[in-house]
């Protein structure tokens, strides 16, 4: 038997090939789907089934291209309903791969199709599936350090609420999920990082008997009152493009072959200029936030690639289906639009040839951000302690520790909450490491804002500084 994990840091999710005596089965896939397909050409394997958790929210998945090439039949849990052909499985219905089996747990709380799926060891003596319990795929059910947030079905089916679905959630955890042996292990779908839960570990996999010990949501001692408000305080927004690929998961859609095909297309310079004039395209600067500041495409909005892409494109650019066309450094263009692929935005018409350089010596005009380093920064804050300061981390980062005259403006709401500053003031922006920044002031400079001054190196760099020591950051204190 073998089990291979494969970890996509940008959207911190997890994707698992299992494979016994020939045949194999996929849990999660993503959109692109040559990574299985290669393990299973290379092992001589046939992939027989495809898992799917539930509907996923935060990428799109690859289930249908998988199942078209290789035959295998897609499975989701009770309550499941799609527009493709697949298997609605039922709660405790056994799957046969090789000599191991899979158990269909159904745990609703995430979603109500939500589901685990059980492995067991070698099949009973008389052929039939269920032997040892061994590890379980738990998708969106139960993480690391925690579970899976309640509220975000709820943006899909408005009959549901969030208290609803954490009660189905405490009902799947105490049923199904804690009965089970200490020595299995715990694989779920995401890790730190995803916003399908609050409190996620870095680790993506553990023993179910460390879990019970140290995560909140297995506590037995919590009653089913005091479960469902843990699990529904200090709940975020979750990113705007969720409910649209909760949609797109339950449809057919374009196979990521065909997207790439499409969206593939070197634009000339002068071409570039044309849509970039058209007021429904977007122009998305996919280079290093260090070479952004320095020159770009005016109005362009500065996503690094080499970041949390996917994610943040999905958080500030609200429109799944709005027209993109992208710069990004010579070679990167392929990755760009597979990043831009998991998450459902499809409608890229194409990319700079010759990236940022084409344009510059084209001697088209340009735009740059004034970006100072710490030292810079210091020698500000000395001459003037009450310089106007936007701090764009998330509020639980700014509520930890934060410079006392400091506005907290998350990047995450900029569309909401840029209204708070002001057009004619100065501002110098900061976020933990200098990328949130970036992408905040490029946002805010294609609204007018034009007075952004980004400090490299983020609240990291100023935490260290001497002009900036620790007893002058508010630190909350939580009285017990």
């Amino acid at each position: 038997m073998k089990i291979e994990q494969i970890y996509t840091k940008c959207l911190a999710q997890a994707t698992y090939y299992i494979e016994s005596e020939g045949e194999a089965v996929v849990i999660d896939p993503l959109r692109e789907t040559d990574t299985y397909l290669e393990m299973a050409e290379r092992n001589g394997a046939k992939i027989k089934y495809i898992f799917e958790t539930h509907f996923h929210a935060d990428f799109v998945s690859g289930h249908l291209d998988l199942a078209k090439k290789t035959g295998a039949e897609i499975v989701y849990g009770p309550t499941s309903e799609a527009g493709f052909d697949f298997h609605q499985g039922k709660d405790g219905e056994m799957f046969k791969v090789g000599k191991i089996s899979f158990e269909l747990l159904h745990t609703p709380g995430h979603t109500m199709e939500s589901s685990c799926f059980l492995l067991r060891d070698e099949n009973l003596p008389d052929g039939e599936a269920g032997g040892k319990e061994l590890a379980l795929f738990s998708g969106d059910t139960l993480f690391i350090g925690d579970v899976g947030r309640p509220d975000l079905a709820q943006r899909v089916f408005s009959d549901l609420t969030q208290e609803k679905l954490a009660g189905h959630m405490f009902d799947s955890l105490r049923n199904k999920i804690m009965p089970l042996s200490d020595e299995i292990i715990v694989y779920p779908g995401h890790g730190a990082g995803s916003a399908c839960g609050k409190n996620m570990s870095k680790e993506t996999f553990d023993t179910l008997g460390n879990q019970k010990k140290v995560n909140y949501a297995l506590n037995p001692e919590l009653s089913r009152e005091e479960f469902i408000k843990e699990l529904t305080t200090g709940l975020t927004a979750s990113p705007a493009y969720f409910p649209n690929n909760a949609v797109l998961n339950r449809k057919e859609f374009l196979g990521f072959d065909e997207v790439l095909e499409k969206n593939l297309k070197p634009l000339s310079v002068e071409e570039f200029e044309t849509l970039s004039n058209e007021s429904d395209v977007l122009i998305l600067d996919t280079r290093h936030q260090n070479d952004f500041v320095k020159g770009f495409i005016p109005n362009s909005y500065f996503i690094g690639v080499q970041g949390d892409f996917a994610p943040w494109v999905g958080t500030v650019i609200e429109d799944i289906n709005q027209k993109i066309i992208f710069i990004a450094e010579p070679g990167k263009e392929e990755e760009v639009i597979t990043r831009l692929s998991r998450i459902g935005y499809d409608n890229v018409l194409g990319y700079l040839n010759g990236s940022f350089d084409a344009w510059k010596n084209a001697g088209n005009p340009i735009d740059t951000i004034e970006s100072i380093d710490i030292n810079e920064f210091e020698n500000q804050y000395k001459a003037n302690p009450e310089l106007d300061i936007l701090d764009v981390r998330r509020a639980g980062e700014f509520n930890s520790e934060q410079i006392p005259s400091a506005q907290n403006l998350p990047v995450d709401y900029i569309h909401k909450n840029l209204h708070e500053a002001s057009q004619n003031k100065t501002y110098f922006v900061h976020c933990a490491g200098g990328y949130r920044s970036v992408i905040f002031a490029s946002i805010a400079k294609s609204k007018g804002y034009n007075k952004m001054i980004n400090v490299e190196g983020g609240f990291g760099k100023i935490k260290t500084s001497d002009v900036f020591p620790k007893t002058e950051f508010v630190c909350p204190t939580t009285m017990l």
